[in-house]
Formats: C-alpha cells, sequence, structure tokens
C-alpha cells in the first residue's frame, strides 16, 4: 500500500530550540539552533526505509486562528515566540522544501487541521498516512492502516496502541478531550470530569451525545460519584460543546485539497548548499543531507 508522512513541524522546531545549546549558531552568530534540529529529525526520517512520500505542515501566528475567534482563551496560556527562535521557522521551512518535502501552513487553520485534510485526501487517493507528531489531538486521525508516530520516543501506533495509551478509541478522541479539556491547548472541558472518569463514560455510553443522552443512567459504569458527576456535566454542557468544536479538526482546506500531490520545483542545490554553509550543520550532517537530494 502507498504510504505518507504528515509532519507536524512546529513541535520539531521547538524540541531543537528547547534541546540544543544557543551556541549553535549561523555565520552572522545569531543561534540556529532549532533549524539543526529540526534538521537532524528530518535527514533521519528522510532516510528511513520506505519513507517515500513526505509533507511538512506549519503553524503561523495564533493571532489569526479561527479558534481564537471561536474562543479568546484558546492557547492563551502560550508564551510568544523569542525573536532568536522565530527567524529560525522560515529557514526550517525553505530547508524542508530543498529537501524535496513540500510544505503547508495558513493564516487561519493550524498544522493540525492541514494534516487532517491531508489525512483525508491521501486516503482518498488510496494511501496509508502516517502521522509524525507528539500531539494527542492528532490521534483522532488514525484509521485501520494508519500510524501516529512520535519521533522523539520512537513510539509507532495504530488504532489499538492509541486505545491501550489513552483509553479511547481514536474515533473517541474529539469526545474524550470535549469532557477533560486540554490543558496545553487552554480547552476548558467539563470542570470536576478528569480522563478516569470520560475514559469511564465513553466506555458506556461511545459518544458524547450519548452519554448527555443517559445522564440518568449514570449508576453502575463505574464511576466513583455518579450523582456528582451527573451534576458537573449537567451544568457544563455549553463548554462540553464549545470544547468538541476546538479540537475537531478540520478536513476541508482547499489549499491542501488542491495541492497535496502537486510536484515541486524540484531541488536547487546550490541554494540548497548556501543553507548548509550557512547555519552550522557539522560536516556529518551536511553529507547526509546532501546524500538525500543526490548532490552528494
Amino acid at each position: 500500500m502507498k504510504s505518507i508522512y504528515l509532519i507536524d513541524a512546529s513541535i520539531y522546531i521547538f524540541r531543537g530550540w528547547f534541546s540544543l545549546p544557543v551556541e549553535i549558531v549561523d555565520r552572522q552568530g545569531n543561534p540556529s539552533n532549532a533549524i539543526v534540529g529540526y534538521a537532524r529529525f528530518l535527514t533521519e526520517l528522510l532516510e528511513r526505509r520506505g519513507v517515500r512520500r513526505v509533507v511538512a505542515m506549519f503553524d503561523e501566528p495564533l493571532e489569526g486562528l479561527n479558534r481564537k475567534r471561536l474562543y479568546p482563551p484558546y492557547k492563551a496560556n502560550r508564551e510568544a515566540a523569542p525573536e532568536e527562535l522565530k527567524r529560525q521557522f522560515n529557514v526550517v521551512r525553505r530547508l524542508s522544501e530543498l529537501l524535496g518535502v513540500p510544505t503547508f501552513s495558513h493564516a487561519n487553520h493550524e498544522a493540525d487541521d492541514l494534516i487532517a485534510t491531508g489525512a483525508r485526501v491521501a486516503r482518498e487517493q488510496g494511501y496509508s498516512v502516517t502521522v509524525v507528531s507528539a500531539d494527542k489531538d492528532l490521534a483522532q486521525l488514525i484509521g485501520p492502516q494508519d500510524r501516529l508516530l512520535d519521533w522523539a520516543r520512537n513510539r509507532s501506533e495504530g488504532p489499538g496502541q492509541i486505545k491501550e495509551r489513552l483509553g479511547v478509541y481514536p474515533e473517541q478522541v474529539i469526545d474524550y478531550l470535549a469532557l477533560t479539556g486540554d490543558s496545553v491547548d487552554n480547552v476548558p472541558g467539563v470542570p470536576g470530569v478528569g480522563p478516569k472518569s470520560a475514559r469511564v463514560l465513553l466506555k458506556a455510553f461511545n459518544t458524547l451525545d450519548g452519554v448527555y443522552r443517559n445522564l440518568e443512567s449514570l449508576e453502575g459504569i463505574g464511576l466513583r460519584s455518579p450523582g456528582r458527576t451527573a451534576k458537573q456535566l449537567k451544568q457544563g454542557k455549553e463548554l462540553a460543546e464549545l470544547s468538541k468544536q476546538l479540537v475537531t479538526l478540520k478536513q476541508d482546506i482547499p489549499q491542501v485539497e488542491e495541492r497535496l500531490f502537486s510536484q515541486g520545483e524540484g531541488i536547487d542545490h546550490g541554494q540548497l548548499e548556501a543553507v548548509i554553509n550557512e547555519y552550522g550543520f557539522g560536516s556529518y550532517l551536511a553529507r547526509r543531507m546532501r546524500l538525500l537530494t543526490g548532490a552528494g
């Protein structure tokens, strides 16, 4: 079966920024640690046997997001990226393209939405999908032939493994997060309903709608305090519905629908060499990148 890898790029940029020393600099003395960290990750991925088609999705600044308009506190708990990191983002995106990896971003939608759209389009073209990310939100996309690949943990999961880890199936992840919320993204969820209760509820009633249709039937399903949970669910229904909107990924971004499989302009070896020489990759990583593009 044909396969495609869809990368949640921002995670690997931030990982490089936080895990590598700021003493890694470009020729002008500016930090290039995020660029180098991402380059190591992408090179290792592209060197894997069987990895042929790879697309990287990037986030834009939070201010323009549709989810922010729907719920202004969305991701308001996140600090702005420092300038030393911001200047590295465009280089990382250009480097991806120079290594033969098409890239996408959208001012109003997150990388997760672009990945969701790409996954749908790819499946319709007969591809299995590997989503490269550590973000549990993206587990909602994983179908029977797909994988969720957490590169740093070397963890590749299908639906069964996701069920073992999260306690719910991929198709239940949206409703699970609608109940529990997500502190990472500042999604509220239902106050008082934590992961354990959410798993019990979804095991018993399958969906969020099913939970709300059965608020009078919570006895005997394994909840510690059924009456209290019923009250919390009643009081938090609007927040549950809002949270479900926030965590449901869009699968109809036209830009990705139209261009996911479009051919790029081809690899510009001269520009790749200029980037390699500018940003302090070291001879070993530079040689591997050249080999990947046929320039080694």
